[in-house]
């Protein structure tokens, strides 16, 4: 059970899912120091600008891809009735997701080595 396509949807779908409302804390922690002077915000900022959080901002796209195509293959496995076609869907989802990551992932990691340069 713990290795069909389903769980391991099912897994990836939760584990993102936590991941995005974490983020949106931390963003929400972030902004919400303007109200505290230019000071604050700007300390707060330049901690989500070291190349730590830059690599976790590749793993945060990785999340939205996924969880949004995941959310729609759901969909269409829902409203379509095309179960047979869960499995193909899923590994569909999984190289579209990866394709996407990395054609993001490369602007911040280019961007990221420009930053440790100067």
């Amino acid at each position: 059970m713990y290795k069909t396509t389903g769980f391991i949807s099912f897994l990836l779908r939760r584990i993102t899912g936590v991941a995005l409302v974490i983020y949106l804390f931390l963003h929400i922690w972030v902004i919400g120091s303007v109200n505290a002077g230019p000071e604050a915000f700007d300390a707060r900022l330049n901690t989500v600008q070291t190349p730590i959080f830059k690599l976790l901002e590749i793993a945060l796209l990785a999340a939205v891809v996924y969880h949004a195509l995941d959310g729609i293959r759901l969909l269409i496995v829902h409203y379509f009735d095309v179960t047979e076609y869960r499995k193909s869907m899923f590994y569909a989802v999984m190289a579209v997701a990866a394709i996407l990551t990395v054609a993001g992932g490369i602007p911040i990691l280019l961007f990221m080595l420009e930053g440790l340069k100067g």
